[in-house]
């Protein structure tokens, strides 16, 4: 691609409206800038778009917006008549443009003949997961950049179960957009001529209360202490209304909103960077915390599909859980609580990615329960309770992965921090009631099972340049193994991108050491960035931080050496 000449193009072709010829002329010699906007099309993968906002080729911006929601209305539209009329579903998030976004989707879909139904207000992303599925709808579509800064937004495509699309679906689409470099070739119908000839709709408030039924129809032990005094943040994003109304109604007495963070806010003022992965995320909530002397701080990323957690140790201080911790306490609590009610499928299932915690594995087996591994992504979480319903057999109870996502039953095919604040508070409640914090319930589980430490280390390698490294990085480990690390002996290496392992093909690399501690190459499918998981148990806390550290070193020292 001659970015130069693709720049051009946009600067001198009055298709593209003048606020967007005005900021690429206001970059004409920044070189570097012309060619991070231009020396790519924003990829169309299984997460659908995500970029920075602007003018170019390599952003999120009117014309890459609809040019992907063309390729997915033609993709659509190759299904068939039933698949059109069946339509599409559109939500949108707190960030900027999402608004704007939505509706240029909305109006692509409806000039493509494609019947439309749209949030009238944003909602958070398992919202969208659940209208999918209760319209009916064939495909859907939400506008998030989830966690990502606030110059960044997305657009997120999903299919007719509510699950993010697939591998062959995100390739359709790709393709699709090639035919597209004449932007003008798009079609597009103004949003409100398309709802006067009822091609788009609103979608009815009902639907959101058939949600909420859903969610509290979720509750495993009504009878807990409601007393308990929770600290809830939506760190400025989509989550206020729904996890405020859920743990309302489910009879929480002690409920505490972050005030600064209540309301949406796309420039995310009071935290930067609204990653609640991020325990400087919880600042605030600390603070509201130790005045109000919380139990439990909650708190979800902008579009509210993923939920943090912070709970007191012994000595007063607020305490971060990762999300293998948080699932692992879910699939423990879950798996107790239905043993106790005799509610435990004798088929049941949990479901965690190849990255996530070990630790899953041995609660499941007490439990008599499986687990079953599928590569990162609530859609191949989903994928396995698909299955389960296509053979009618087994039963999908819990699903998890370590980047804090959770989801417990399967109305909605997604992540669910709605959903999980809930159980996370009731879960809090039940051992409060018993004279135990979570932090003690995990220690419980570590005696029993044995101290699993692990981690996940981002590097980010940002731009062209970047891009190129990690591709060497992934080629050098791939085509010159490591044999020995941390002075363990490496037993087993599975490449899921050239191996048979019975999952789809993804660029991943693990690591198997012969102590069963193992670690994860990935690159980031979001961002500019690889990513480093490491798995390590032992006997002791102590024993097992140690060589995890030292297993996380040794890795970086073999990336750092790659040119």
């Amino acid at each position: 691609m001659d970015y130069k000449k693709v720049y051009e193009s946009w600067l001198n072709n009055e298709f593209f409206d003048q606020d967007t010829r005005d900021e690429l002329k206001n970059i004409e010699n920044d070189e570097n800038e012309i060619e991070d906007r231009f020396y790519q099309e924003l990829a169309f993968g299984t997460a659908g778009l995500r970029g920075k906002l602007g003018a170019g080729t390599n952003r999120m911006n009117q014309y890459t917006v609809a040019k992907a929601s063309q390729a997915f209305a033609d993709t659509i539209s190759d299904m068939g008549e039933d698949a059109k009329k069946r339509g599409v579903t559109i939500c949108y998030d707190v960030r900027h443009k999402s608004d704007e976004f939505s509706k240029i989707t909305a109006e692509v879909f409806a000039a493509n003949g494609i019947k439309v139904n749209i949030f009238k207000e944003i909602q958070p992303t398992p919202v969208c997961s659940y209208a999918i599925r209760k319209l009916k709808s064939i495909a859907g579509v939400m506008v998030t950049a989830s966690h990502n800064p606030r110059e960044y937004n997305g657009y997120k495509a999903y299919g007719s179960d509510g699950s993010q699309i697939l591998e062959d679906i995100a390739v359709q689409i790709q393709n699709y957009m090639k035919e597209y470099d004449d932007y003008s070739k798009i079609k597009r119908i103004d949003f409100d001529k398309a709802m006067d000839e009822g091609l788009i709709s609103w979608i009815d408030d009902s639907l959101i209360e058939d949600y909420v039924k859903e969610v509290l129809a979720c509750t495993i032990n009504d009878d807990v202490d409601k007393k308990v005094k929770i600290v809830y943040t939506p760190l400025n994003g989509c989550g206020n209304k729904l996890v405020r109304r859920i743990l309302n109604e489910r009879g929480f007495e002690n409920i505490y909103i972050v005030k600064e963070q209540e309301n949406p806010d796309p420039d995310f003022t009071t935290v930067g960077y609204p990653n609640p992965e991020d325990p400087k995320a919880f600042k605030l909530s600390e603070k509201l915390g130790e005045e109000k002397e919380a139990d439990l701080l909650l708190a979800t990323d902008p579009d509210s599909d993923r939920c943090a957690v912070e709970v007191k140790d012994e000595k007063g201080n607020y305490q971060f859980l990762t999300g293998n911790q948080i699932g692992s306490l879910l699939t423990n609590y879950i798996l107790t609580a239905l043993d106790e009610n005799n509610e435990l499928p004798e088929d049941g299932a949990v479901v965690k990615t190849i990255v996530s915690t070990d630790l899953i594995k041995p609660i499941a087996k007490s439990y008599g329960v499986e687990v079953f591994e599928v590569l990162t992504g609530f859609k191949n979480i989903y994928e396995v309770a698909n299955e389960f319903e296509r053979k009618g057999k087994g039963e999908f109870i819990f699903g998890f992965e370590e980047s804090i996502g959770y989801n417990y039953k399967t109305f909605v095919r997604d992540k669910d921090a709605v959903n999980s604040a809930m159980l996370i508070s009731e879960m809090t409640a039940y051992y409060k009631d018993k004279g135990k914090t979570l932090l003690d319930v995990l220690d419980d589980i570590y005696d029993k099972f044995g101290y699993y430490s692990n981690e996940v280390q981002s590097i980010v390698l940002e731009g062209l340049d970047g891009a190129n490294k990690i591709k060497r990085i992934m080629e050098t480990i791939r085509n010159n193994p490591i044999e020995e690390v941390i002075g363990l002996k490496v037993k087993n290496i599975v490449d899921y991108l050239n191996d048979d392992t019975g999952l789809s093909k993804s660029n991943v690399l693990k690591y198997y050491l012969e102590d069963d501690s193992w670690f994860v190459l990935r690159p980031s499918g979001t961002e500019p960035k690889i990513k480093l998981y490491l798995n390590v148990i032992e006997k002791s806390k102590k024993e097992s931080e140690i060589k995890k550290d030292k297993l996380k070193d040794e890795v970086n020292k073999i990336i750092d050496k790659i040119d």
